[in-house]
């Protein structure tokens, strides 16, 4: 009896010591895997762009609402409806016969897989969610892109341009894309968001028909959490920054004159950007 008592005390030593170890390795192969997914999305970025006369795909991230259309969450997946007659409302539309598996554009880390990502992915512009009544599902992702998208930085209240081609143009970003970053998203009011598991009491909800889950945590007014996210760039290159530090920036509600969504949870709330994506 002594003997199994020592051997149980000794296991749930061990036990204590490698399931946080083994915790920390699962977090980081995760991290990798989102980095790897989001060279294959660079690249099949770039083999479009070489197939399109140098031009990158047309941002989905829109709704159509004031002048024809406004801006939108950068993370859109899907929007409800396309810019232009001829254009596509879906990311698929563009890259389906270049990323096959739509895992690719979805963050690893994120709480739970979207249920429907795949089937989305490979309807395109014909999406639509068999749990909702809508005839034209829009659907938000987990990774924030770039490429042809316009925001409003906090820095001077000065336009953020994401990249319209390969071969860049002056005051364009460099970064096509990025792990979700933001603060007072109207879903989760005065808290920070990502992607990326947040440390310190981190909680999540169920996905929502229209938008994947992630992981958010209340503000405590001591500034963002450590949260290490990547970035992918224009030259095919993926890299990292911190949550603290990041560039802000707000999503335009009114194209016309740049009128961001006011803050209180209204909106999507602030996103973050790698310190170079403004340079």
């Amino acid at each position: 009896m002594l003997e199994l008592l020592v051997v149980i005390g000794i296991v749930a030593i061990l036990s204590s010591i490698l399931v946080p170890v083994l915790g920390k390795a699962r977090q980081k192969t995760k991290v990798l895997l989102g980095s790897r997914r989001q060279h294959e999305v660079v690249s099949s970025v770039s083999l479009y762009s070489i197939d399109n006369d140098d031009l990158f795909p047309q941002s989905v991230a829109t709704v159509g609402t004031g002048n024809g259309w406004n801006w939108s969450d950068p993370r859109k997946l899907i929007a409800s409806d396309e810019i232009y007659l001829g254009m596509h409302r879906s990311m698929g539309g563009y890259l389906g016969s270049y990323i096959e598996d739509a895992d690719t554009m979805f963050c690893p880390s994120a709480p739970r897989k979207y249920p429907y990502l795949q089937a989305a992915w490979e309807a395109g512009d014909d999406w639509d969610n068999p749990d909702t009544l809508f005839p034209r599902d829009p659907l938000t992702g987990t990774y924030c892109f770039y490429w042809n998208y316009t925001g409003l930085l906090y820095e001077k209240y000065r336009l953020f341009e994401g990249p319209w081609s390969s071969s860049g143009s002056p005051g364009q970003s460099k970064v096509l894309m990025s792990d979700y970053a933001g603060y007072d998203h109207w879903r989760k009011p005065n808290a920070f968001g990502s992607c990326e598991k947040i440390p310190a009491s981190a909680t999540t909800k169920p996905n929502l028909p229209l938008m994947s889950d992630w992981w958010y945590r209340r503000s405590t007014g001591s500034g963002p959490p450590d949260v290490k996210l990547n970035a992918g760039y224009v030259d095919g290159h993926v890299g990292s920054f911190g949550m603290a530090g990041a560039v802000k920036m707000k999503v335009i509600i009114d194209r016309s004159n740049c009128e961001p969504y006011l803050g209180g949870g209204i909106g999507p709330g602030e996103f973050f950007l790698p310190p170079d994506a403004c340079r």
